[in-house]
């Protein structure tokens, strides 16, 4: 078991503290505005898909150098890191299916809901700052 490399998940962090502060642009906009305008569009769409990632590479990194085995997904890699309470569980479970919208952003399974990825955004900003300090505090209490 090695240790987990603060610097990296730090790293990670400020990937989704940085994609969080520009979605703040699109959070408030309607969905027609949203529907209409093509690159705040596909900025969100990446923007959320490197935000999840970068959770999900936290999740995973904590989990496998804290001697457990891999999570089988990445929605798991989200209910592990709560049941091992590297974040409470009840916020692993609202953040979990945001692995499903990163599969569907990145292999585009179908066609996307405008709508769902505009409160996607809203989601994020809502339990997002809260995964960063969960997981900062769970850092920090390991020095």
């Amino acid at each position: 078991m090695s240790p987990v490399d603060k610097e990296i998940i730090r790293r990670k962090l400020a990937v989704i503290v940085e994609n969080l502060d520009a979605l703040a642009a699109i959070r408030d906009m309607t969905i027609s505005d949203y529907i209409t305008d093509l690159y705040r569009r596909k900025a969100a769409e990446r923007l959320l898909q490197e935000l999840i990632e970068a959770a999900i590479d936290i999740n995973t990194h904590i989990i496998v150098q804290t001697g457990n085995t891999p999570p089988d997904d990445y929605y798991e890699s989200f209910i592990k890191a709560g049941q091992l309470a590297v974040m409470p569980a009840d916020l692993a479970i609202k953040l979990a299916p945001s692995a499903g919208l990163r599969n569907r952003l990145v292999h585009e399974y179908d066609l996307l809901e405008h709508s769902r990825v505009l409160e996607a955004v809203r989601t994020a900003e809502e339990l997002y700052p809260v995964y960063v300090k969960e997981i900062e505090d769970f850092i920090s209490g390991s020095d």
